[in-house]
């Protein structure tokens, strides 16, 4: 039997292998658990910013913002040519239009101002689109539209686009948690969701709806607002086809009638019907010929339902604006559709 001398490679097999060990810690679970609540990202990402963070909490939040910038805007330059026809329409209401000011009795002193935003943010699939971080920033973009958008008194329009540069560049508005600051801009929040879904995201449109109390007129004129989205999601104003209206009401004692709870009531039960009138018909003006039921007024209002249902809208509202008081055969008064928008997701623009 011959034996020979074991080769090199051979025996350093059988030695034990040099080990290297790093003097940062792993990060704990309550580490990890804390960091994914702040920011939503995955496991591996959480314990990756904290590894390089020294297990510092802040220190990882810098870390993922500066990762995600990078990591969006590489996505979003990778999906740009993508289309994208699925997602979401989000409305946010501020002030619908319910008085602000009261008398120490109670009573009415001033009717309410207007102020809300309704836009739409699209994606590549239906299955983003019902992601709940895809439906959170559509709300947060909403919010921030709402909230930042100026009266313009020279305008003759109630509801007006949004600018959606200066939407882009603005700060994101959280409306879950309003309190919350953070650095991200609508834009770069929409390229950090690009990163995290790994689809295209874009702001396809907005418009907002701001005014104050009708000048030396606040006594016997007011606005409000009608909103309704047909699809909607968990969270209530979103879905898939959304209609935001402006009323005007009309009336020698609004301030008496906008202070009784009864009236209020029936005014927001007539303010979703038209909502959903407005959504679920092909409404395209509020007044046309008749027989052009494209127009809202020449429509059987299905939506309000009873005997409604039997009267075009234009019926209705006047029937409506009788029996409680606005109107009567010596007085003009009344509830009136003065604008609205409704879109759908998807939907080619004019």
């Amino acid at each position: 039997m011959l034996c020979r001398r074991p080769r090199r490679h051979a025996v350093q097999a059988f030695l034990p292998t040099r080990l290297s060990y790093s003097t940062t810690p792993k990060p704990s679970l309550q580490l990890v658990a804390q960091l994914r609540k702040l920011t939503d990202v995955p496991i591996s990402k959480a314990r990756e910013a904290l590894a390089a963070a020294n297990n510092d909490v802040e220190a990882a939040l810098k870390w993922l913002e500066k990762d995600l910038a990078v990591s969006g805007a590489q996505k979003a330059a990778k999906v740009e040519g993508r289309t994208t026809r699925e997602g979401l329409i989000s409305i946010c209401v501020l002030s619908d239009g319910a008085p602000q000011a009261r008398l120490a009795a109670g009573a009415v002193k001033e009717l309410g101002s207007i102020r809300a935003a309704m836009i739409e943010l699209n994606c590549e699939t239906d299955f983003v689109g019902r992601n709940e971080l895809f439906a959170q920033l559509a709300a947060d973009i909403a919010h921030t539209a709402a909230f930042i958008t100026e009266q313009d008194s020279s305008s003759p329009h109630f509801i007006r686009r949004c600018s959606l540069d200066v939407l882009g560049d603005a700060p994101l508005l959280s409306q879950s948690k309003p309190h919350m600051q953070s650095s991200a801009t609508v834009s770069s929040s929409i390229r950090d969701l690009i990163a995290k879904v790994g689809e295209k995201v874009s702001l396809k449109r907005a418009v907002t709806v701001v005014h104050g109390p009708l000048p030396g007129r606040s006594g016997t004129l007011g606005l409000r607002l009608a909103s309704y989205l047909h699809g909607a999601t968990g969270r209530g104003l979103q879905g898939r086809i959304g209609s935001l209206a402006v009323l005007g009401l009309k009336a020698p004692d609004l301030l008496r009638l906008v202070g009784t709870e009864a009236f209020v009531q029936d005014l927001r039960k007539l303010e979703r019907a038209i909502g959903r009138q407005i959504a679920g018909f092909e409404t395209r003006s509020i007044h046309a010929a008749t027989g052009d039921e494209t127009a809202l007024y020449n429509q059987p209002f299905m939506m309000a339902g009873g005997d409604s249902a039997n009267e075009t809208v234009r019926m209705a509202l006047d029937r409506w604006s009788r029996q409680r008081g606005m109107a009567t055969d010596n007085t003009e008064g009344g509830v009136e559709v003065l604008e609205f928008a409704k879109w759908t997701v998807g939907e080619d623009l004019e």
